[in-house]
């Protein structure tokens, strides 16, 4: 099973997966009326919008780690971790720059 492996490249591969995951989840709940080039438009018109849903898709990688913690598979939960804080600065110049 996916959740039995612990290695740190697998956990990298799984923290930049996830997030993309949890942006299409939040697309198709949010903007479930709109293409995705029109939602991207829409982003770029109100970029408030970039940062809510770069933490939306970073709770995937929140489920995940918790996951892998809980399961003491360190390796791979380290690896989600330092991507989750590569999104998270991402996050952050957005919202400051």
């Amino acid at each position: 099973m996916i959740f039995k492996k612990d290695n740190f490249i697998f956990g990298l591969a799984l923290g930049f997966i996830a997030p993309m995951i949890g942006f299409l989840i939040y697309k198709l709940i949010k903007f479930k009326s709109l293409s995705f080039p029109e939602m991207l438009q829409w982003m770029k018109l109100n970029p408030n919008l970039i940062t809510v849903s770069i933490s939306v898709s970073l709770m995937a990688n929140a489920i995940l780690f918790t996951i892998y913690v809980n399961g003491y598979r360190d390796k791979t939960a380290k690896g989600i971790f330092i991507v989750t804080m590569i999104y998270a600065i991402i996050a952050l110049a957005f919202k400051f720059w």
